[in-house]
């Protein structure tokens, strides 16, 4: 592809990142928890998995429901995790080595249910909310977090359905 066509791609990808900004900005504010600073590299991280799980609507489904899976697989770490209090050093680890286990065994789970690249995903940036984002609960990032992850699938098709247009569009040289 000549430059001049690949830029016009490039600057839509450029603006779409602006645009996700601007609504990060605009939402952030309403979403929980309260004095978040906004949550758009989650976003990017939807983003990016679009792209990495084949570029389709069908995989950007299957990614929005492996975020799920993610985030309460999470959940259940961090609760068990409190339950087992008791174990000290050991409890964190103990408890995701049990759902870890039983996540990378998805793998043999119908194809809906078995993205587990995804799962990570978001498993790691709810881990990373609770961890640092003030006032956080499970419920107040679930919420959060889904909003923007299914916002960066959103701007992962956008980008491939303006790409597909645009390469269709130009003359065959």
């Amino acid at each position: 592809m000549k430059f001049l066509n690949h830029f016009w791609i490039a600057l839509f990808v450029g603006v779409q990142a602006c645009v996700i900004q601007v609504i990060n900005q605009g939402i952030s504010p309403v979403l929980p928890p309260a004095g978040n600073l906004g949550f758009a590299w989650v976003s990017f991280l939807a983003w990016a998995t679009y792209f990495m799980v084949g570029c389709t609507v069908a995989d950007g489904i299957r990614a929005w429901v492996a975020f799920i899976i993610g985030i309460v697989a999470s959940i259940a770490i961090m609760e068990m995790a409190g339950a087992w209090a008791a174990l000290g050093f050991w409890a964190a680890p103990l408890a995701i080595l049990i759902i870890a286990t039983v996540l990378f065994l998805l793998e043999l789970a119908p194809k809906l249910f078995n993205l587990i690249p995804a799962i990570y995903v978001s498993a790691a940036a709810f881990f990373a909310c609770m961890s640092y984002v003030p006032g956080a609960s499970y419920g107040n990032i679930f919420l959060t977090e889904m909003v923007y992850l299914t916002l960066g699938l959103l701007f992962g098709w956008m980008t491939i359905a303006f790409r597909g247009w645009y390469e269709r569009a130009q003359p065959r040289l």
